[in-house]
């Protein structure tokens, strides 16, 4: 499973760029062509987090469809097909997105405690 090892720089990556802050959301981009299982991303998250800044940090990943373009007719056409085909059955297609794996956004730093709204009430106070 190459997730595992794609998974594990990820978590690398944004470890050496965050130092010893505490992570609290990644969000990622998993294009639908991009070969890569975002499922199995989530599972070995977990796993590869495990004492790291990031434990417990939630993970989203977008998932965006392939974009491409026939090179015979010209239409352009959202697949999730790795290989392909022009509704005009032509097979010479430019795939022009959807193979992207990337990191979009983390979000860190210390959680500050909310504070309580003026009109909540303190059970303790009944």
């Amino acid at each position: 499973m190459h997730e595992m090892s794609i998974t594990q720089s990820i978590v690398d990556t944004i470890g050496a760029r965050l130092g010893p802050v505490p992570v609290h959301r990644v969000r990622l981009e998993i294009g639908k062509l991009s070969g890569v299982v975002p499922d199995a991303v989530r599972f070995a998250f977990e796993l590869v987090t495990t004492g790291t800044t990031l434990e417990g940090a939630v993970l989203e990943i977008d998932e965006p469809a392939g974009d491409a373009r026939c090179r015979d007719c010209g239409a352009a056409f959202v697949t999730t097909e790795v290989l392909p085909l022009c509704a005009c059955g032509s097979a010479d297609v430019e795939v022009r997105g959807g193979q992207q794996l990337r990191i979009r956004d983390v979000s860190y730093g210390e959680v500050t405690a909310c504070a309580r709204p003026a009109d909540a009430v303190d059970p303790a106070s009944r």
